[in-house]
């Protein structure tokens, strides 16, 4: 058992124990793209939400642990890419801190250049407005620039430790 204790209220927190509670909430999994010099770079985040439509804004919530995000939040503009549901692969892959993630990925440039990988259910080119302390996590907030999505395909979805699928209960036979 894991056991942290919670500074605002004192009582013990089973850390194991609140990330299967959490785990209950179901997730998109994205992958945080952007072009570091010459080189793009990316990792796997899967806490990301609108935050507000005027003006238009997302929020996006990277650990500190991560190695990735030190060299993206210092470039012009990043993606924020929404996989779809049969890139799980891609998922696994930029979560791994370290190695050649973009090899035999497919990727386009967007408009100002940031990775939009290939097969993405949406995107959005975005530029970081503010950065906040969050735990063990940094809260980011982006200004969107530019986006879209494919509506022929699915979201990747995680839910209790696993991926899946979205299934359209009003269309079901």
């Amino acid at each position: 058992m894991s056991t942290r204790l919670n500074s605002g209220t004192g009582t013990v927190v089973d850390t194991r124990e609140l990330r299967d509670v959490l785990g209950h909430f179901c997730s998109g999994v994205t992958v945080v793209t952007a072009m570091v010099g010459e080189e793009p770079a990316g990792f796997t985040c899967q806490s990301f939400s609108a935050l507000s439509l005027d003006p238009p804004q997302v929020l996006l919530c990277p650990s500190r642990r991560s190695t990735s995000w030190p060299a993206i939040r210092t470039t012009e503009t990043f993606c924020i890419n929404v996989l779809s549901s049969g890139q799980h692969n891609l998922s696994d892959r930029f979560a791994k801190s370290g190695g050649p993630k973009f090899e035999g990925v497919q990727w386009r440039p967007a408009g100002r250049g940031a990775p939009i990988l290939g097969g993405v259910a949406a995107w959005f080119e975005v530029t970081l407005a503010a950065e906040h302390d969050g735990g063990d996590h940094l809260i980011a907030v982006a200004d969107l620039l530019d986006f879209a999505s494919d509506s022929t395909t699915q979201p990747l979805v995680f839910h209790r430790s696993r991926y899946g699928e979205v299934v359209d209960l009003n269309h079901r036979s």
